[in-house]
């Protein structure tokens, strides 16, 4: 891909790299094109199944009086995790200069845009009145800051959003200029974004942890717990999405930061899953690839469980009343959660594609 001539200013090129940006990131192979087409089908299945939920009601889902947070709010969970995970990139890239890491970071970032996207739809679905929503818009609605810690949350959240799309916008610009960014215009976010990615799920656990009547919460370990598990999920993720792009587009990465993310996983595996089955995960997942890829894939898979079904709904059962009143997600619920996936990894798909072809020059 050719760059822009370094005399053109940044405001005349700006309309140029949008219309070229959306032309590097919609046009591809036939295996671009089938994946799409999937996730665009499931996307739509999980749309309708909530446009359903809309017109009945929540008494079309298996959530009651008695547990009123379902695989939603465990989807939500998850997500929050998986976007904080990202900092793990950001960390070693700036705060200790590391120069391979400096190459793939972005990939982390736009890892944390797809999952904060996920996250508030996750959110939006679990509302009983979407219209409402407006509410939880500052200025507009009765936000109830900062009394509410769901107004802290709707507050890291969209600014953790806000932070990454200028991150990652600028240096993708920049780059498709052929020019050097200017670090006053993005190295303070980058720091931001280090604390910001610790509050948003230290928020979520306050949130939970603050609900005096559900002692399964009322740990002062639930934050801690949180940013382990985060430090997991997050960085298990970024390896795999390093993978899939090697295999599909030929964009290699250095080895050098899988390796660091991989050393993260160990220290944070083992915090959050004691020592036995770090023990385990350890010595088989750093030297061979494909046991490094599978044992992710289970990271990922138990960090869901885990932080997700097996946190939330506990909280609700027994009932504050101490009655038992179990929940399993319908399969409406299931429709429009892996909806929520369908268009997140949609966001992903064509973020990763216009990063690989604005950083490489490889045509779509």
């Amino acid at each position: 891909m050719s760059s822009i001539p370094v005399k053109q200013t940044a405001i005349t090129s700006y309309p140029k790299f949008i219309g070229r940006a959306l032309w590097l990131a919609t046009e591809g192979s036939f295996a671009f094109y089938a994946w799409m087409t999937v996730l665009t089908a499931v996307f739509l299945v999980g749309a309708n199944a909530w446009a359903n939920q809309v017109a009945g009601g929540m008494i079309t889902t298996n959530m009651t009086d008695h547990v009123s947070w379902g695989l939603y709010i465990a989807n939500f969970t998850f997500c929050v995790g998986l976007a904080a995970g990202g900092v793990m990139m950001v960390i070693p890239a700036y705060l200790y200069d590391d120069e391979e890491m400096h190459k793939v970071v972005i990939i982390g970032e736009a890892v944390a845009i797809a999952a904060i996207v996920m996250c508030t739809l996750s959110v939006v679905v679990d509302l009983g009145r979407p219209d409402r929503f407006w509410h939880l818009i500052p200025g507009i609605g009765k936000f109830n800051w900062p009394m509410s810690m769901l107004t802290w949350d709707v507050i890291v959240l969209n600014g953790y959003l806000l932070i990454n799309l200028h991150v990652v916008g600028y240096l993708l610009y920049m780059r498709y200029l052929g020019r050097k960014p200017n670090g006053w215009w993005y190295l303070p976010f980058v720091f931001l974004s280090i604390f910001w990615a610790i509050s948003i799920h230290t928020v979520t656990a306050f949130l939970y942890c603050g609900l005096g009547g559900r002692p399964f919460w009322n740990s002062a370990l639930l934050a801690p717990r949180f940013l382990a598990s985060a430090f997991v999920s997050g960085p298990a993720f970024i390896i795999l999405v390093m993978r899939v792009l090697r295999l599909s587009t030929g964009y290699t990465a250095p080895a050098s930061p899988a390796r660091t993310l991989i050393l993260i996983i160990r220290v944070a595996m083992t915090i959050n899953l004691l020592m036995l089955v770090s023990e385990i995960f350890t010595p088989a997942a750093l030297e061979r690839s494909h046991v490094r890829i599978l044992a992710c894939l289970l990271v990922i898979v138990g960090i869901w469980i885990e932080k997700g079904m097996g946190l939330i709904v506990p909280g609700f059962i027994p009932s504050t009343l101490h009655e038992i009143v179990e929940y399993s997600p319908s399969l409406l619920e299931w429709k429009v959660v892996a909806g929520i996936w369908g268009l997140g990894l949609i966001i992903l798909t064509l973020s990763l594609k216009l990063i690989v072809n604005v950083f490489t020059g490889l045509k779509p």
